[in-house]
């Protein structure tokens, strides 16, 4: 089969069957996944479709959440301070939390109970701002090089760090969020820093306002397996929240 006709199948099958599995079609065309793989990512560069971690999608709308920070404050700022409300509920006194970067996290710092007593770490500068004047959440700061478009420290030394701490609960920002695709943000390096928090955590929940729901981002974070809660807004659909709950995560209304 030649690479045109590979190409052409690729995408009659993604229109009939709505994704690509990069194995199933190299099992099926009897050639190796590699070639496959070339061919997806070609298709891709040309606009087709959507690459994604094990194979394709149809185009996804991008995330608002791409967007500089600034920019980004001024989303859905009732939503993001009732989904900061929710989530400062499941901090416990005595706990360590991880706070993600982002205008969500933002939200859910200014929530945290007067009295409540427990850790943050944070790659965030913005986070930590915002808990200078806590009587009783003592704060850890990781280093590491400034991302500014989202705030947050990233590279190497962010990630060493993280690795030297076990935390009760993450609380994650993400780009976008998809049931095949994952969560999944702008940046590899702020993707890997995201990725290193879950794993040193027993417990990720990761905070969705609406507009991130059913887009892409270039760069995943994990898989959906990894995710142990969701926080939504109340006025959420239901069917954009319904996958989640298929694959046994915990959404929880904000």
């Amino acid at each position: 089969m030649l690479t045109h006709q590979r190409k052409q199948y690729l995408l009659d099958l993604l229109q009939r069957e709505g994704q690509i599995v990069a194995r199933g079609v190299s099992d099926a065309l009897g050639l190796s996944e590699d070639t496959i793989r070339r061919d997806l990512r070609e298709l891709a560069k040309e606009g087709l479709l959507e690459r994604v971690h094990g194979g394709a999608l149809p185009l996804l709308p991008r995330s608002p959440a791409l967007a500089p920070f600034a920019g980004r404050e001024q989303l859905s700022v009732g939503i993001k301070a009732a989904i900061g409300r929710a989530a400062a509920k499941l901090i416990q006194t005595g706990q360590v939390a991880f706070i993600d970067g982002g205008t969500t996290a933002v939200q859910l710092a200014r929530q945290l109970p007067r009295e409540l007593r427990a850790t943050v770490v944070t790659h965030s500068p913005s986070i930590a701002v915002e808990l200078v004047n806590h009587p009783s959440i003592e704060v850890l700061m990781l280093g590491g090089r400034l991302y500014k478009h989202s705030v947050v420290g990233v590279g190497a030394a962010t990630v060493e760090a993280i690795g030297r701490i076990r935390a009760d609960l993450c609380f994650m920002g993400v780009s976008s969020l998809h049931p095949q695709t994952g969560i999944t943000t702008g940046d590899y390096e702020e993707a890997c820093v995201k990725r290193a928090l879950s794993e040193a955590s027993s417990r990720t929940i990761v905070l969705a306002s609406p507009e991130k729901f059913n887009t892409a981002s270039p760069f995943q974070i994990m898989p959906l397996s990894q995710v142990s809660d969701i926080v939504v807004h109340r006025d959420v659909e239901d069917a954009l929240v319904a996958p989640y709950r298929e694959l046994g995560i915990k959404v929880i209304l904000a």
